[in-house]
């Protein structure tokens, strides 16, 4: 890719659909007024139950139908990407919408810099009905990373900033180096693994600017509709990141990048802390222990390269707290780490702790 062949690159926009037919048309309509002219639209249907399929016959002369059996996220990604054909490829969530610009700028991204394997950029969230909640993902006060991220992948990688699916492009030649994604580990939180792996293929763009509006509409398959403490959720995060770090460490011995023994990251361990302190019979990892995952986050802290000593301190506190605290308290612990938005004031503090390393690498919390 080049600057003047920017206008000429061909982006592929996979929508993937499971039983979203009342949000289709939106998503379908957003990939179509893109203003990047070359856009190819590839919408997988993952078997479902609702009107989709029949909705779909009316775009079938403008957009290519896949229609498979229920097989869960992933596999709706990689049957996708055997239909793709360009150089980009922006995977939509069928309850969200892209912005007009969004395919435009990510292509300016990579077509500046062909060492870039990934464009993300933020999220507003939108209400059923598309109307704005004045929530962004991430939230203002975390920095997105840029550039060459793969060092902080293999040490603290669910510690990164991170958008869902429908805010990121990818670079397709670099995407299929780390594709098929595992359909069994990934029946939901797909976009977990691309974004992560790709990360050791190339360096990563991240754009201020708003690229895809997420849609909290009361029956998406992992958000809830107001901010709650949800440990059927948790525990599906803690099972996905699990095979997320076992992946990042495969690729890694693959491609040659030197890689730890283990990867710990402070938001895995609070995951798994707090599930063991609320739910200790649900816990999906047998081995864990209170003592063991409080000395595990103290190596993950140290390791953070891109917070401040103040910050490490505070996450040590936090893991310390939940580990003796009563369960009530604990509770009230684990909210004011997982719901940004339940801490305004604390987060502009959070804000002050917070350094950026030389790579622009943001800090988390």
């Amino acid at each position: 890719m080049t600057r003047r062949a920017a206008t000429e690159i061909l982006v592929d926009i996979v929508i993937d659909n499971y039983n979203y037919a009342r949000y289709l048309p939106d998503a379908i309509g957003s990939a179509r007024a893109q203003t990047h002219e070359k856009v190819n639209i590839i919408v997988v249907d993952d078997g479902s139950s609702d009107d989709s399929r029949e909705l779909l016959r009316e775009y079938e002369d403008t957009v290519t139908t896949v229609l498979k059996e229920n097989g869960g996220h992933a596999s709706t990604f990689n049957a996708g990407v055997d239909r793709c054909e360009g150089e980009v490829v922006i995977f939509l969530d069928a309850d969200d919408v892209l912005k007009p610009e969004a395919a435009a700028r990510a292509v300016a991204a990579f077509a500046a810099d062909e060492r870039v394997v990934k464009v993300q950029s933020r999220m507003d969230v939108v209400d059923a009905e598309g109307r704005p909640t004045g929530v962004v993902k991430p939230p203002p006060h975390l920095p997105m990373p840029n550039g060459d991220v793969r060092a902080e992948e293999l040490a603290f990688p669910f510690d990164l900033p991170w958008v869902p699916t429908s805010a990121n492009a990818f670079r397709a030649d670099a995407l299929r180096k780390v594709m098929p994604i595992p359909e069994e580990d990934y029946r939901m939180c797909a976009e977990r693994y691309l974004v992560h792996l790709i990360a050791l293929i190339g360096s990563v763009v991240s754009l201020d600017e708003v690229g895809a509006s997420y849609r909290v509409h009361g029956t998406n398959n992992y958000e809830s509709l107001t901010p709650r403490l949800d440990l059927d959720r948790l525990r599906l995060t803690i099972r996905v990141d699990r095979a997320t770090s076992a992946g990042l460490l495969t690729l890694a011995s693959e491609i040659g990048l030197p890689r730890p023994d283990r990867i710990l990251s402070v938001a895995d361990l609070a995951n798994r802390m707090i599930s063991l302190r609320l739910e200790p019979v649900r816990h999906p990892i047998p081995a864990d222990k209170r003592r063991s995952l409080a000395l595990d986050a103290i190596r993950a802290a140290g390791r953070r390269s891109n917070v401040s000593a103040p910050m490490k301190a505070m996450f040590v506190v936090w893991f310390a707290a939940m580990a003796i605290a009563p369960r009530s308290l604990a509770r009230r612990l684990a909210v004011l780490f997982l719901f940004p938005e339940r801490r305004t004031a604390l987060n502009r503090v959070l804000g002050w702790l917070q350094r950026s390393d030389r790579r622009g690498t943001p800090a988390t919390a």
